[in-house]
């Protein structure tokens, strides 16, 4: 029979180097999507490429500043773990304050009307929803659950 190890409460990459690893495999996937998704609904190559460097620069701040917030709400959760309903509050939540933040960049930058980059950003979104929702999960997978989602460690 193994003995459980008091001193280590939380298992898995936790801290700074969790969010610096997630956001740096997070955007660079995105960017590379993001790219692919404007060159296939009419936009130029090199402006594309653009705009998916410059909207993975707001996202990273923003990816800090609501995963922040979002595990601080998370930590005086009773309920730890991260459900379905969870994640889909999270995926939420972060794609919606981005999409807010694109849609005026994307209409100024690609010379288009607020309707049409809202469009364009519905269609970003639904894949970004998606992509969102299967990156955390794989990653908390990967690296296991951030100290915020994890049950506390028995008392010994």
């Amino acid at each position: 029979m193994r003995a459980m190890d008091s001193s280590v409460s939380h298992r898995g990459l936790q801290g700074p180097w969790r969010r610096v690893l997630f956001v740096s495999l997070y955007e660079l996937i995105a960017i590379a999507a993001a790219s692919l998704l404007f060159i296939a609904v009419g936009q130029r190559p090199m402006e594309s490429g653009v705009m998916s460097v410059i909207a993975s620069t707001l996202a990273v701040a923003w990816n800090v500043t609501f995963n922040h917030l979002f595990e601080r709400w998370e930590m005086r959760q009773s309920v730890k773990g991260r459900s379905v309903a969870r994640r889909v509050a999270h995926a939420l939540g972060f794609e919606g304050g981005l999409a807010l933040m694109l849609i005026p960049l994307m209409a100024w930058w690609f010379g288009v009307g607020l309707w049409q980059a809202t469009l364009m950003e519905a269609g970003l979104l639904v894949f970004f929803l998606l992509y969102t929702y299967v990156f955390n999960w794989g990653f908390d997978r990967i690296f296991g659950l951030p100290a915020s989602a994890q049950a506390l460690a028995a008392s010994s």
